[in-house]
């Protein structure tokens, strides 16, 4: 197998890992969890659903541990076709957002020790308790807010380098760029006017199988590799 070609498939395999990961922490945690609005009874389903939300907060961290292989996994894929946008690939990708899943763990761990109750926390009464929770939870929300600019700015870089490749397609290249307009402005909409947040994703969704069809690209095709022309004798 080619060098090339095994990088892909690495990537590939990196990128479906997080896929999987990442909808338990951002999408069934908090569903399964949170009660708009209630801090008391979004204490109690932590403190009745513990385990998952342990798994949640697991989730970050493999996921930010995942995040940072695969992006080193594209540079090496990426640095013989332009080693300085790979390099912009890493620090926007690995070494900015990864520090955010990091961070954003704790947000959770923070909230479950408050509904824990533990005893240096006896000054609080359990409303207290249940509130500073809840905000920790919304701080976790909106870190993940914060990270979809990165989300998307990162993929510019990736979808350059994808178009320039040669090995990849073309169409590929376009539709992670597309994406990384997409993810900046759900997240200043998010910030800025959240009530628009659903409706902005709505409409943007197809925009954001772009990551889902490079990794199945990579997966499964992997890198097609030109045989070098033969010179004419």
């Amino acid at each position: 197998m080619h060098p090339i070609d095994k990088a892909a498939r690495i990537a590939g395999v990196l990128y479906l890992l997080l896929i999987a990961i990442g909808p338990f922490s951002l999408i069934y945690v908090p569903n399964t969890i949170i009660v708009s609005d209630n801090a008391a009874a979004t204490a109690a389903h932590i403190l009745a659903h513990e385990t998952v939300f342990r798994l949640g907060i697991l989730g970050d961290l493999v996921s930010g541990t995942v995040f940072l292989f695969l992006v080193f996994a594209l540079y090496r894929l990426f640095k013989s076709v332009d080693q300085d946008l790979a390099a912009m690939l890493v620090v926007l990708g690995g070494l900015m957002q990864t520090p955010i899943y990091f961070l954003n763990s704790l947000n959770w761990i923070a909230a479950l020790t408050l509904v824990n109750g533990s005893d240096y926390l006896g000054v609080f009464s359990k409303a207290q308790l249940d509130a500073l929770a809840m905000l920790f939870i919304h701080l976790h929300s909106q870190g993940n807010v914060v990270s979809l600019i990165f989300a998307g700015l990162w993929l510019f870089p990736f979808g350059i380098l994808v178009i320039r490749s040669g090995f990849l397609p073309r169409f590929l290249g376009i539709w992670l760029i597309a994406e990384g307009f997409a993810w900046p402005i759900l997240s200043l909409t998010g910030l800025f006017a959240p009530q628009y947040q659903d409706t902005v994703f709505t409409y943007s969704q197809p925009l954001f199988f772009a990551e889902i069809a490079i990794m199945l690209w990579m997966l499964i095709m992997g890198a097609k590799i030109r045989p070098p022309a033969i010179a004419a004798t």
